[in-house]
């Protein structure tokens, strides 16, 4: 289930613009990929969702898309695969 707290967190977080926990949050996202929808350069960003026990970021993101953010996407798998988060 990925409605965890630190889920509920990190979209608090991006919602409000920061501040976040990891510097590389709110970074370009590129989607190398394509698994997203395409769009111009700069229109993903990427932030963590904190894995407890892990000793670096993790592999759950949020990706959102525009500028203030009005999609949102979730991966559990760094990428692999993403999930769309209906508001």
């Amino acid at each position: 289930e990925i409605y965890t707290a630190f889920y509920t967190l990190s979209l608090a977080l991006i919602r409000q613009g920061g501040p976040f926990p990891h510097r590389r949050d709110g970074i370009t996202f590129q989607n190398r990929e394509g698994r997203l929808p395409e769009a111009q350069r700069g229109f993903y960003r990427e932030y963590t969702v904190t894995t407890p026990g892990s000793r670096d970021r993790g592999a759950r993101r949020i990706v959102t898309g525009g500028r203030p953010p009005s999609v949102f996407y979730y991966s559990d798998d760094h990428y692999r695969s993403f999930r769309r988060i209906q508001d």
